[in-house]
């Protein structure tokens, strides 16, 4: 008695697909986490009074292509956050031209009380870093617009 289909039998087959029955309860977790663990930058609030202007325009840029640059009434100049020096406002913009494809919208919060000579200093800086990277400047001057508009209203 010769065994003849090579004896024993395998009862179950290995599967060839990818169990997928919990893959949106993994998606779901991940989305989860993300949600909770992502901080958003928030910039800082600035004790600054915004000049009065008889007529305002709004831009209309992505926000990741306007960076704020904000003058305090000492002179001390801010841009995203950091303190910077008047001379090197140059190498501080240049690079962000470049990373916008020079579409950069560069908006001067000077305090009303500011001299005439810093925000001079100031342009003529962001003047020079778009005039390296061969584009026109386009600055911004921001204005108190939220008294206009309730002065309006009334």
């Amino acid at each position: 008695m010769a065994i003849q289909h090579g004896g024993f039998k395998r009862k179950s087959k290995t599967a060839s697909e990818i169990p997928d029955s919990s893959l949106a309860d993994i998606a779901f977790l991940l989305l989860i986490f993300f949600m909770v663990t992502t901080v958003f930058r928030r910039e800082r609030p600035r004790d600054v009074e915004m000049p009065q202007a008889d007529s305002t325009e709004r831009v209309d840029e992505r926000r990741s292509n306007i960076v704020h640059v904000w003058i305090e009434p000492d002179g001390s100049v801010f841009i995203n956050d950091q303190i910077v020096p008047v001379p090197s406002i140059n190498a501080v913009i240049a690079p962000l031209y470049e990373e916008t494809q020079r579409r950069l919208v560069v908006a001067i919060r000077a305090d009303r009380d500011v001299p005439y000579g810093v925000i001079d200093e100031v342009s003529e800086q962001v003047r020079e870093a778009a005039t390296r990277m061969a584009t026109p400047a386009r600055v911004n001057f921001a204005t108190n617009i939220e008294e206009r508009l309730t002065r309006a209203r009334r």
